[in-house]
């Protein structure tokens, strides 16, 4: 189950209009950090299905989104609840983090 990827006209619609409960991994295919953590992000979606969204900013072809948070590098993940930015997760991350980073964010 892959992820949707989004450009930033639908970020904007799915983040801040519809104030979706999301993460948001921005990443690059040639990234093989982010290549080990984008399956973790997959494998949660199914978990979480109908409860939070997940999604994919490409930011090779989104350089404006990975400007606009002022990113250094990738992976990184966004957390937004409720059209609010609620934090993010850098680099190398387990499975085991991300969990806890949804209830913190999500279910607290």
């Amino acid at each position: 189950m892959s992820l949707q990827h989004l450009d930033s006209n639908e970020f904007d619609e799915i983040i801040y209009d519809n104030a979706e409960s999301s993460l948001v991994i921005f990443s690059r295919e040639s990234c093989s950090v982010c290549q080990g953590v984008v399956p973790i992000l997959e494998d949660l979606k199914s978990k979480y299905d109908g409860k939070y969204n997940f999604y994919y900013v490409d930011v090779e072809e989104q350089k404006n989104l990975f400007q606009r948070f002022s990113l250094k590098g990738v992976p990184q993940i966004l957390f937004f609840k409720d059209g609010e930015y609620q934090g993010k997760l850098a680099g190398h991350v387990e499975e085991d983090a991300v969990e806890e980073k949804i209830v913190e964010v999500f279910e607290e």
